[in-house]
C-alpha cells in the first residue's frame, strides 16, 4: 500500500515529535458501512503514530465497540480522539475529530498530540479559571474544510479549552463536506464556524481566545 506521508512530511513531524514529553493515546473509530474515509484515516493515523514510541493507536468500530464510543462521546465515523495516557490508564481530554484530518487540518492533529503530550493547554489564566469552574456541559463543534487556512487555529482553540475541563467540555473538529447533514443542521455557510451547545451560541471565523470565551459565556447564560 502506498504511503500517505512522504519523506519530507515525516521529517517535519519528527522535528515536532522531538518535543513530546508524556505518552499520548490516539483512538480511531471506524465503521464497516457508510464511511467513505475510514480506510484512509486509519492509514494516516497508523503512519503518524508509528513515528514515536510515546504515541499509541487503538482501533475501534463505532457499532461493535459502542461502549467505548459512548465513553469517549464519539458518534461519527471516521472519528478520532487524542487522549492522555499514564501507565495503563487512558484519560479522555474531550479532544475529537469527525472526519479525516487532511489538508490544513493535519497540522491541528499534530499540534493536538504535542499539546496533550505536554499536558498544557497554553490558555490564558483567566480562560482556564472560567473553564475549570463550569458546572454544566459545554460542547464545541468547529466546522472546517481541508482547504481552509484559518480553520486549524479555530479547532486548536476549541481543543485547548476542552483540555482544561474534560469532564464538562467536548470539542470536536468536524469536516463539513464529510458530514453535510450536520453542517446543514447548523446552517454552516462559511468555515471555520464554531457551534456552541447545539446552536445556543455561534462564532464564524478564527477569532481570538477572548472572543470565543465571551460567546461561550453568553451562550451558557441563556
Amino acid at each position: 500500500m502506498e504511503k500517505v506521508l512522504n519523506d519530507q512530511i515525516v521529517r517535519q513531524i519528527n522535528e515536532v515529535f522531538a518535543d513530546l514529553r508524556e505518552p499520548v493515546q490516539v483512538l480511531f473509530f471506524g465503521a464497516r458501512e457508510n464511511c467513505d474515509y475510514c480506510k484512509e484515516t486509519r492509514q494516516l493515523l497508523e503512519e503518524v503514530t508509528a513515528l514515536s514510541d510515546k504515541i499509541e493507536l487503538s482501533v475501534y468500530d463505532v457499532q461493535d465497540n459502542a461502549d467505548v464510543a459512548q465513553q469517549f462521546n464519539v458518534t461519527n465515523a471516521p472519528g478520532i480522539v487524542v487522549a492522555a495516557k499514564d501507565n495503563a490508564e487512558v484519560t479522555n481530554l474531550g479532544i475529537q475529530f469527525s472526519g479525516i484530518p487532511s489538508g490544513h487540518e493535519f497540522s491541528t492533529f499534530i499540534n493536538d498530540i504535542l499539546m496533550v503530550s505536554k499536558r498544557d493547554s497554553g490558555l490564558d489564566p483567566k480562560t482556564r479559571e472560567f473553564l475549570k469552574s463550569l458546572d454544566q456541559p459545554l460542547r464545541l463543534q468547529v466546522f472546517v474544510t481541508p482547504t481552509c487556512p484559518y480553520c486549524p487555529r479555530a479547532v486548536l482553540l476549541a481543543h485547548q479549552m476542552a483540555m482544561e475541563n474534560p469532564q464538562m467540555i467536548v470539542a470536536e473538529g468536524v469536516e463539513a463536506t464529510e458530514f453535510p447533514e450536520l453542517a446543514n443542521k447548523f446552517n454552516v455557510r462559511g468555515v471555520p464556524q464554531t457551534v456552541i451547545n447545539s446552536g445556543a451560541g455561534m462564532v464564524v471565523g478564527a477569532v481570538p481566545e477572548q472572543n470565543l470565551l465571551a460567546e461561550i459565556m453568553r451562550a451558557m447564560q441563556n
